[in-house]
């Protein structure tokens, strides 16, 4: 007799038992589940383990920069042309250095957004972080600085200065990374493949570069991209002067160092930096995450900050500046528009 005086075929009761099974089975998987949404919530990155990881990748993609460069085996090829017309070159140099920066930190922290200039088609690098800290940092920066996974996005760029890396002006060259924090610049790394260098700085942390004594904002030396120099000559003068002095350089990353105290004797100084044409954020994230490091400032050339967080590209030209004030030089600035990009 069941129970309530219920009476059940042998094929109900295999029913029933089913039935059981699967309700069991619907709140075990709702448990599971939300136990795994519980864990993805809580995972975290430390801000100093990824400054360490950072430096680590700029350094492994930068041994594959020079070592291609000095066999002269860069396999030279077009991407197609950049908005200003110019040919926009990729190297194997580019590529090798991608794969070791990016799967260096995806093998490590396989849970946060990195974007890299490159996209090698090729299978990834099979390497993980040693997960050592360099001295330097640890007496710099101290404790542990978790931040949620999902709030970070790291802008890799395998190769800053393509042009010049074919045409053998090593000084302009480096790999560069940059971690973001909600669209905020928070840590920068800038590598020198062809001396060794690297520059770093972690917002509201420390720095292991520093500004220099003194800049001229009365008569400054700007310092601009040399595949445009012509065309932001004339936006230039009309801000601080026709004599103005006007150094073309290569490489986003060299021309922030150059705000800096020198490093090295091939490394030129100016006192402010200007791009007034459309640039890619992982050229432009790490030099902005060490100025702000040092009490510096890049914004657009209206002032406003760079949101590192979506798409790619800004589109708002760029001023970069240390130890000066900032709005002032906004404000002498000639009326721009992004249109004329």
């Amino acid at each position: 007799m069941a129970p309530m005086g219920i009476r059940l075929s042998p094929l109900g009761i295999a029913v029933f038992c089913l039935l059981g099974v699967g309700v069991i089975y619907h709140l075990y998987a709702g448990v599971l589940s939300s136990r795994i949404a519980s864990f993805r919530q809580k995972r975290t990155v430390d801000l100093r383990d990824l400054l360490a990881l950072s430096m680590e990748a700029a350094v492994q993609g930068g041994r594959e920069v020079k070592r291609i460069r000095e066999d002269n085996t860069l396999e030279e090829k077009s991407k197609g042309k950049t908005k200003e017309g110019a040919s926009e070159k990729l190297t194997l140099g580019d590529l090798n250095s991608h794969r070791k920066m990016f799967y260096l930190i995806k093998n490590t922290y396989p849970y946060i957004q990195v974007n890299s200039e490159e996209h090698a088609n090729a299978e990834g690098e099979a390497t993980v972080w040693t997960r050592i800290i360099p001295e330097e940092i640890l007496g710099k920066i101290s404790g542990v600085k978790e931040v949620p996974a999902e709030r970070i996005t790291v802008w890799i760029d395998p190769l800053d200065a393509t042009q010049e890396y074919t045409e053998n002006l090593q000084k302009y060259v480096t790999t560069m990374v940059c971690v973001a924090v909600d669209g905020d610049p928070v840590i920068g790394v800038i590598h020198k493949p062809f001396t060794g260098y690297t520059a770093w700085g972690f917002v509201g942390e420390g720095s292991n570069v520093a500004p220099r004594a003194s800049y001229n904002t009365n008569f400054p030396k700007v310092i601009v991209s040399r595949s445009h120099s012509g065309k932001v000559k004339s936006f230039v003068q009309v801000a601080f002067g026709n004599n103005t002095e006007i150094i073309p350089a290569g490489g986003a990353g060299y021309k922030v160092l150059a705000l800096l105290d020198p490093t090295d004797e091939e490394q030129e100084t100016a006192d402010i930096y200007i791009h007034v044409t459309y640039i890619k954020k992982w050229d432009i994230c790490a030099g902005d995450a060490i100025l702000r490091s040092l009490g510096g400032q890049m914004t657009t050339l209206k002032g406003e900050q760079i949101d590192y967080s979506g798409t790619e590209g800004n589109k708002g030209g760029l001023l970069a500046s240390i130890k000066t004030d900032h709005k002032a030089l906004v404000k002498r600035l000639p009326p721009w528009e992004e249109s004329k990009q």
